[in-house]
Parts: C-alpha cells; sequence; structure tokens
C-alpha cells in the first residue's frame, strides 16, 4: 500500500505540472465569449489546422495509429494498442472500456486463442500498422461479436520490386534475463506481396508464492497452512508468419497466411512449510495456423482456416503432506484441431442501402487425455486415468443492412442464428445487432449500440481432468458442466471533436463463468475450479482526454469507473451476491527533449481501486513505466532504455475471507529493466526481371 501511495504522489506531481504549465498560456476564447476547451488549462490541444487522429464512420472509429504512435517507443502492435484511447492491459490480455475485446487482423478474424493471437500481437513490429478501426459492438459481417479492434496492416505495391525489413534484439532483466530476437521482412513486386516474421523469446525466470490458509473443517478444527513456494522456468519460444497476397485488380484478391510456434519450457517448483514438495515440469507446445481467404469486386468474400494445437507435458510431483503422501509421475496432453470456413456477400444498393448476410461453420476436436504412473509403493491411490475425445460444432447464419439516411444519420442492424452442438450441450441462440451513428453537428458524435453475444469456456476448464498445485493442498479440477454465457450490452459513445471520448455503457452476463476458489469442509484441499454464477451486473463510465502542452509534452487520461454485482444462489454452502465500484485510472505522456538529436521519454502509469471475483478480494494495484528513446540514422535506428513496474505494484496478492473461507496468495513481483534496439530498412529495388524470392515459405 506504501508503494501505492508514493505512485499516487508522483502521478500528481505530474498532473500538477502539466496544469501549472498550462497556466502560463492564454486561453482559447470563442466568438461567443467561452472558454473553448474541456478544461481550462488545455489551449493547445485545438490546433487549427490540425489533422484529427480518428474519423468516425458508421459504427466505427477510425484511427491513424501510426501518427499516435510516431513519438513513441512503440515495437510492437500489442503496445501500440494500449494508445488507443479506452484501451487498457488487463491479466496479459487488452480490454476496451473495461471489457473484454476481440483483435483482429485486416479484417480477417483467427481461431487462434487469445492467449496464442496476444502472443503474435507482441511478435509483429509496429510499423506494419496502417490505422486501426474500433467498434464498440462489430456487425455480424464482421463473424465478431460485440466489441472488436480490426489492425489493418499496410501491403505495399511496387511494380519494380521493394524490400522493406525490420531487425530487433531486447534483453530484459526481471527475476532473471530474458532475451527476444525478430526480424520481419516485407517484399512486393506487381501485384504480388509477401511478408515473413521470425521472433525468438527466451531466457530464464524466478518468482515466489506464499500461501496463508486458515481452513476450517466441518467438525469445527481449524488448520493453519503455511507454505513458500520457489519457482524456476527456463523457457525458449520460436515463432513465424508468413503471408502472401495477390491482387488482380481492386477489391479482387487472394491471400494466405500461416502462423506457427514452437515453445519447449522446463521448470522446477520447491515447497516448504506445512508441506514439503518438489515438481519438475517439462512442457511443449506447438501451433500452426494457415488461412487462405479471397475477395471478389461483386462482394462475396470466402475463407477457410485450420487450426492445429498441442501440448504434452510431463509433471514429476513428489509432495510430502501430513496425512499422506503424493509421489505421480503425471502425462498430459492437449491436441486441437478446428476447421472454419465462411462465404459472405454484401450489396450496395440504390439511396445508400446495403444489404449483407453470410454463413460461418467451426468444427472442433479436442483429443485431450491425462495418465498418472505412482513412483513409490508408500503413495497415495492413483487418480483416475482420463482421455476426452469431444466435437463441437457451431453454426453461424446471419443477416444484415445498412442505411445513411443523411450525412449525419447512419444505421447498421444485424440479426445472427447460431446453432451449437457438443457432448453437452445442442442449441439455437438468437443475436441482435444494431449500431446508429449521429452527428448532429461538426465535430460532435454519438454511437448507440446493443449488442448480444455468448462465451465460450476453455476447452481444458470443460475436461474432469485435475492437476495440482501448493504441492497437492491445492487442486485445479475441470467442469464438464460448464454452461455457455450470454451476454448483453448497450453503448452509448460521444466523440467530441474527434479527439474527446466519453462512454457510458450497461452489460447483463447470463450464466457468468469465473475460476473460483473454495476450502473443502470434508478435507484440507482447495479446489480452483471454473464456475458458473447466477448472473453478473455492470454500469460502466469511460473518459479519454489527449492534451498538449507546447510541442515538448503529448499526454492522454482515461478515466474508468464501474458499478460491478455478481451473484450465485448456489455456490457450494456459501451463495454470494457481492457489489462494488471500482475505478481506473490511465496517464500516458510522451516527453519530447529534443528533435536533433531525436530524444524522447515515455512516462505511463495507471492505478487501479480494489475489486471483487466471485468470493475473491482483490487489492488495488498500479503500475509505473519509463521508456527512454533515442532515434539515430534518420530515424531508421532506434535505441530504448526502459524500466517496468517500477514501484512493483502490479502483481496483487487476491485473498478470501468469507463465510468461513480464509486463504491468501501472494505472488512475487519485479520490476523490468532493459534495453532494446531496432534497426528499420527499405527501399531496395531488385533487378529487372529477377524473380521475387518465396524459398522462406515452408
Amino acid at each position: 500500500m506504501k508503494r501505492l501511495s508514493f505512485l499516487v504522489v508522483g502521478l500528481t506531481f505530474v498532473l500538477a505540472s502539466n496544469a501549472q504549465e498550462a497556466k502560463t498560456d492564454s486561453l482559447s476564447i470563442g466568438s461567443d465569449g467561452m472558454i473553448d476547451s474541456i478544461f481550462q488549462s488545455l489551449p493547445e490541444v485545438m490546433i487549427k489546422g490540425e489533422r484529427p487522429v480518428v474519423k468516425v464512420e458508421a459504427g466505427k472509429l477510425v484511427y491513424d495509429l501510426p501518427r499516435m504512435i510516431q513519438e513513441k517507443p512503440v515495437e510492437n502492435i500489442y503496445d501500440a494498442l494500449k494508445e488507443l484511447p479506452g484501451v487498457s492491459e488487463a491479466n496479459g490480455d487488452i480490454t476496451l472500456a473495461g471489457n473484454g475485446v476481440t483483435v483482429v487482423l485486416d479484417g480477417k478474424v483467427t481461431t487462434m486463442s487469445s492467449a496464442q493471437l496476444m502472443a503474435l500481437l507482441k511478435s509483429m513490429p509496429a510499423s506494419r500498422i496502417k490505422n486501426a478501426e474500433v467498434m464498440y459492438n462489430a456487425p455480424a459481417r464482421y463473424q465478431v461479436r460485440g466489441a472488436m479492434i480490426n489492425i489493418t496492416l499496410n501491403h505495399e505495391e511496387s511494380e519494380e520490386g521493394k524490400l522493406q525489413g525490420e531487425l530487433f534484439g531486447q534483453y530484459t532483466h526481471e527475476s532473471k534475463n530474458l532475451f527476444q530476437e525478430r526480424v520481419s521482412l516485407l517484399a512486393s513486386k506487381g501485384k504480388f506481396s509477401t511478408d515473413f516474421l521470425y521472433t525468438h523469446n527466451h531466457g530464464k525466470s524466478f518468482s515466489t508464492t506464499d500461501v496463508e490458509s486458515r481452513h476450517t473443517l466441518k467438525d469445527g478444527s481449524l488448520h493453519e497452512i503455511l507454505t513458500h513456494n520457489e519457482y524456476h522456468e527456463r523457457n525458449h519460444t520460436h515463432a513465424f508468419r508468413l503471408g502472401m497476397d495477390y491482387d488482380f485488380n481492386e477489391n479482387h484478391q487472394l491471400s494466405l497466411v500461416y502462423n506457427g510456434s514452437f515453445g519447449p519450457s522446463h521448470s522446477i517448483s520447491d515447497i516448504n512449510g506445512w508441506l514439503t514438495a518438489s515438481s519438475r515440469f517439462d512442457n511443449k507446445d506447438y501451433l500452426h495456423n494457415g488461412r487462405l481467404d479471397y475477395k471478389t469486386p461483386f462482394g462475396m468474400k470466402a475463407g477457410l482456416e485450420f487450426t492445429y494445437y498441442k501440448s504434452p507435458s510431463i509433471q514429476r510431483l513428489d509432495s510430502k503432506l501430513p496425512d499422506e503422501q503424493l509421489d505421480y509421475l503425471i502425462h498430459n496432453d492437449q491436441k486441437i484441431n478446428k476447421w472454419k470456413g465462411f462465404v459472405s456477400q454484401e450489396h450496395e444498393l440504390k439511396n445508400d442501402w446495403g444489404i449483407n448476410y453470410g454463413v460461418i461453420y467451426t468444427n472442433t476436436l479436442d483429443n485431450s487425455y491425462q495418465y498418472y504412473t505412482k513412483t513409490k509403493e508408500e503413495s497415495s491411490d492413483l487418480p483416475e486415468d482420463m482421455k476426452v475425445r469431444q466435437r463441437e460444432h457451431i453454426l453461424n447464419i446471419y443477416g444484415g443492412f445498412n442505411h445513411n439516411f443523411s450525412q449525419k444519420l447512419m444505421l447498421d442492424f444485424s440479426l445472427a442464428a447460431e446453432y451449437y452442438k457438443s457432448k453437452v450441450w445442442n442449441q439455437w441462440d438468437i443475436y441482435p445487432n444494431l449500431n446508429l451513428t449521429w452527428l448532429p453537428v461538426d465535430g460532435h458524435t454519438f454511437q448507440l449500440s446493443f449488442s448480444s453475444n455468448k462465451g465460450y469456456p476453455d476447452y481444458w476448464s470443460v475436461s474432469a481432468f485435475t492437476a495440482y498445485n501448493t504441492g497437492g493442498y491445492g487442486e485445479i479440477t475441470g467442469n464438464s458442466d460448464l454452461k455457455l454465457r450470454s451476454d448483453y450490452q448497450i453503448t452509448l459513445n460521444y466523440i467530441l471533436r474527434n479527439k474527446y471520448n466519453f462512454s457510458v455503457w450497461y452489460n447483463y452476463t447470463d450464466d457468468y463463468f469465473a475460476q473460483t476458489l473454495y476450502q473443502h469442509k470434508d478435507r484440507l484441499v482447495s479446489e480452483y475450479r471454473f464456475l458458473n454464477f447466477d448472473f453478473r451486473q455492470q454500469i460502466g463510465l469511460q473518459a479519454s482526454i489527449p492534451f498538449k502542452v507546447g510541442k515538448w509534452l503529448d499526454s492522454r487520461v482515461t478515466l474508468i469507473g464501474v458499478w460491478t454485482r455478481e451473484k450465485d444462489s448456489d455456490y457450494y454452502d456459501i451463495p454470494f451476491d457481492r457489489k462494488i465500484v471500482y475505478g481506473m485510472f490511465n496517464l500516458r505522456n510522451t516527453i519530447t527533449f529534443s528533435k536533433k538529436p531525436d530524444i524522447s521519454l515515455s512516462v505511463n502509469s495507471y492505478i487501479r481501486s480494489k475489486a471483487t471475483q466471485g468470493t475473491y478480494d482483490l487489492p488495488a494495484s498500479g503500475n509505473l513505466e519509463f521508456v527512454l528513446r533515442y532515434k539515430f540514422m534518420n530515424g531508421r535506428a532506434s535505441l530504448n532504455l526502459f524500466a517496468l513496474d517500477v514501484l512493483q505494484t502490479t502483481m496483487i496478492s487476491p485473498r478470501i475471507d468469507y463465510a468461513g473461507q480464509w486463504i491468501k496468495n501472494s505472488y512475487s513481483c519485479y520490476r523490468q529493466l532493459g534495453i532494446s534496439f531496432k534497426y528499420t530498412f527499405g527501399g531496395y529495388k531488385e533487378k529487372k526481371r529477377e524473380a521475387v524470392d518465396t524459398s522462406r515459405f515452408k
């Protein structure tokens, strides 16, 4: 808490400095004699003739993201996303206005998992970005329900042949040393273009976890449980991307993209205290994802995508608890085969009318197992071996229309019918979707949207497998009865002068699911399991305000306030109905010291107040980071020095103190210090008649 106090003081000082600087300038007065500003201290925000960074279109906001990040030390697409208004990072994922958002590349929705996609975005250079389309409610024709961010990539054409590229290297010291090397190439000649990306992440890490538990059994006995876990990990991840596009003519394109990764990892976990345990874990992740898209000039699009994922692992657990001993060799594997095909059609009609319709089919086969082998005779009885083979079918049929009533009023409506079939579920659902955009006068835009969606749990969480943590005191179990969740949200956005973004939303989720922790009453075990709640409700407010001071400071403040209610009337023997209001404050600053030489400093920070999830109490958290950038060689090379999580406040220690349940997990947190170097090159023109080298395609 003391670190958070220092963070608050630091942020207050930065804001006070900004305000003091602004007071020295004269205020911008409009023709009506009123101050023409959101705040009275923002005279230089409204610069005459300044090109807006966002363009409003029906149902979406199109941001000039390259211009937004050109003076910032942003090295990959993932970090570039965090520069968009309302976007923040939560638990290693991207959120929009505090809610989940789907990120797609070039309008192509992938079948990769969110974690796999985020890893890809972190490996792709920010220089590939053309623009970013933000939709708080994506129409059905985008094959996404709910919020969506579409990153449009650069695909340059060159008649004579052109090669562009980027080399990147980074060293980070956290608890141990981490490294990243990356090469990105983009080549084009005539109607053909190709891009290639290779990223290598490797290094070691160290972390600790302290568990403090007061475990009460049904006989009334209280057990004080204290454990200390030290965790060492070594990993290598190789990621590849190869894309090829052929443009027959305008709006007539054939494209092929392959994404792949391979990542072996090895870890050792040693636990002392109430129990003593040692765990050795070896894992390998394989991912192959390929997609073929065809776009015609008469509005038809068709595509086929295949994803193969395999994650075999071996864990050796030797654990001595007060009343039993666990000596197991555990073999796990998850193998996913996923196919997706779609056909869609759009028609532009007279009088600014348009219609669209299409069909999407997804077929998934989950083939997973978990086998146990006893390594010592005195060990407790083996858990049951288990093998899962389950197939999932999703058929989505949609139709919609859009109409511009005038240049100031635009409507987009769609309706999707989706059929879902698995071993447990067999059902149809209807999803309406509406976007209404109104521009009453220049500089003022209102967007009203209503969306409905279905949420699917991870494949592993619905399998009846058991994994162990805390040496066996913690059990992570699957739930084959987990229901799909239904999401409904209404959002009103107000964009002032194509810069200031204000939002209010209401969200209701039926059968909301989340991972919970429960201390069993009949045995000394804490169970981690995904369960459905009755519902979750949210009401949220957001304001995103950019401002500048002279030519040396470029800042953006984002404020988010959320009221949340979660209810579960059949949660074990302790039903709950919890409500809380929490807030988030995000301040991003870029300070330009000099243009020649080109030296700048980014100071980014956020604070989030305490929140809840189920019976968990989530403490407040925050972050303060610095990135010093030096660009040279006419801007082709840049050197970054960075310090992330300076106050070591990003990692929280969640706790439960509810209805006789008491447990606290304290996780280690380390600041990150590092250096990165980037060099970009381009403009190479190949010799006449020389063919494009496609040997990198495997």
